[in-house]
């Protein structure tokens, strides 16, 4: 994310170009949808397995992290209108923007069930995880040209602001779940502010001061809800945040009905892991010698750590593939390396 007049969070510049007026699109008046955060999930998830955690080489047996079961009446849910704009989007998705919606549909296999989750636990739309794909395509090493970075594009300043830990060691920016709890609060403040999830999609990309710039100019006040309200000022937003919401919602639509449109979408394995509890200063590279993987693999499970190596001092939670806890805590137990115990 990036914005120069506030301090908080604002969008990246990754994703597509603004369409400027489409040509031989009809405005669809009016239509709009409600969708629902259940239809979502029967969509396009399901169950998560557990993230177990592993202290000392001993598993801390966790549940399988299902996914919530919400009554209908209390599923959060994000009104979807269908205009020109969002038509516009749908169209290039469909067309010469398919092989990115492709790819960013199949990644959102890797953390979709994650931030779905979180979401749910927070009572917050579940359409919402396809911000995340528009910051940065569902990758954590995203970074931008003004230095926003992470699978929500933060800002070093913004992130530290919301506890992620930025330094020479640990770039908190590029874990998804950190970054994504991090994220929602930010949603959660700036729906608080605006009481509109379409502002506050606009406003994280934008930074609030924009927005409440574009409000002020146009001297906004719908009682028709927040899309009605969006759409008033959306003219005085940014070229791009002009498009984020209108991108968001055509990936909603377009990401519930996918067999329709037969695109080829093979999801990602989900982000799962065990958690070993290993020496500060312990490189990559020598828990994969021990485990027999690619360091690369590792580097996928720990994104964060920007050094390939935990960083010094105390002990510190490794994420490593689920079921090699033992592995590794037998292998390097000994040596320099050795896991121990976190109070040691």
């Amino acid at each position: 994310m990036h914005f120069t007049d506030d301090s908080r969070p604002g969008g990246s510049t990754r994703g597509f170009g603004s369409p400027g007026r489409p040509s031989g699109i009809l405005p669809w008046s009016g239509l709009r949808v409600g969708l629902a955060f259940g239809a979502l999930l029967a969509t396009l998830g399901a169950a998560s397995p557990g993230l177990r955690s592993l202290v000392s080489g001993e598993i801390e047996a966790a549940p399988e992290a299902a996914l919530p079961l919400l009554d209908d009446e209390a599923v959060a849910e994000l009104p979807v209108e269908i205009n020109e704009r969002v038509r516009y989007w749908v169209e290039r998705f469909t067309t010469d923007e398919r092989r990115t919606f492709e790819e960013f549909m199949s990644r959102e296999g890797v953390y979709g069930d994650l931030i779905r989750a979180k979401l749910a636990e927070r009572g917050m739309p579940g359409e919402l995880i396809y911000l995340a794909m528009i910051e940065s395509g569902f990758t954590p090493a995203a970074t931008s040209h003004v230095a926003a970075v992470g699978l929500w594009q933060f800002m070093g300043p913004t992130a530290q602001q919301y506890g992620l830990r930025v330094d020479d060691w640990v770039d908190e920016r590029r874990d998804p779940i950190r970054a994504t709890d991090a994220a929602l609060e930010y949603l959660t403040w700036l729906h608080d502010r605006y009481d509109s999830w379409y502002l506050a999609a606009a406003a994280y990309n934008a930074g609030h001061g924009r927005v409440d710039r574009a409000l002020r100019r146009q001297g906004a006040r719908s009682a028709e809800g927040d899309a009605d309200l969006y759409w008033e000022i959306i003219d005085d937003l940014p070229r791009e945040t002009r498009e984020h919401v209108p991108r968001m919602l055509a990936f909603t639509l377009l990401a519930r009905d996918t067999d329709r449109y037969a695109f080829d979408i093979e999801p990602a394995g989900a982000y799962t892991f065990d958690r070993v509890w290993v020496p500060g200063g312990t490189p990559l590279r020598i828990v994969a010698r021990a485990l027999d993987v690619p360091t690369s693999r590792l580097r996928e499970l720990n994104p964060h750590l920007v050094r390939g190596a935990t960083p010094p001092g105390g002990s510190y939670g490794l994420r490593v593939p689920v079921g090699d806890v033992a592995q590794v805590v037998a292998s390097i137990g000994g040596g320099p390396w050795g896991a121990r115990r976190a109070d040691d």
